[in-house]
């Protein structure tokens, strides 16, 4: 009988080694699944970096104009404090200076937190902050000009928050 013929360790080594043109294909797909990976990676940074700065100005702008509705509740009430002072046909003098003294002091408490009435008075019509109610057509003025406030407008910081309304000339 024949022996069969046993290959030796380092035969079998040699016959498993993988070929070097199918190595240089993984190592190139590996390469590019590192590139794709890397990449992913790099958008996904970016993107985040994106998302925490809209969320910061977002807040920036949800604390800056924080007191907004507040404002709005309270300018009616100056509205009427303005009415009833306008009637300064009362006999009590004491009263209506009362009266006078609380709508200085809620003006002060405005002010102080950056809310300014809108000057427009013989301006220029600015749709941005007025909202015309009445045309009128006088020779005399200049068209387009502001020639009754019928109600004061207000900003809130840089922000409009009630238009005036006005007459405007036609």
């Amino acid at each position: 009988m024949e022996q069969e013929k046993k290959e030796t360790p380092v035969e079998e080594v040699k016959k498993s080694k993988p070929k070097k043109p199918k190595v240089n294909k993984e190592v190139e797909k590996l390469k590019e699944e590192n590139a794709l990976l890397t990449d992913k990676c790099l958008r996904v940074q970016a993107e985040l970096a994106n998302v925490i700065r809209r969320t910061g100005e977002e807040k920036e702008k949800l604390l800056k104009y924080d007191g907004e509705e507040f404002i709005k509740s309270i300018l009616p009430v100056i509205d009427d404090f303005e009415r009833a002072i306008e009637m300064d046909t009362t006999t009590d003098e004491k009263y209506l200076s009362g009266f006078k003294l609380i709508y200085a002091n809620l003006l002060k408490t405005l002010e102080k937190f950056e809310v300014k009435e809108i000057d427009c008075q013989g301006k220029e019509f600015d749709p941005y902050k007025m909202e015309a109610v009445l045309k009128e057509s006088i020779i005399e003025e200049e068209p387009n000009i502001v020639l009754a406030v019928l109600q004061k407008g207000y900003t809130y910081k840089d922000k409009v928050i009630r238009p005036a309304m006005v007459k405007v000339n036609e």
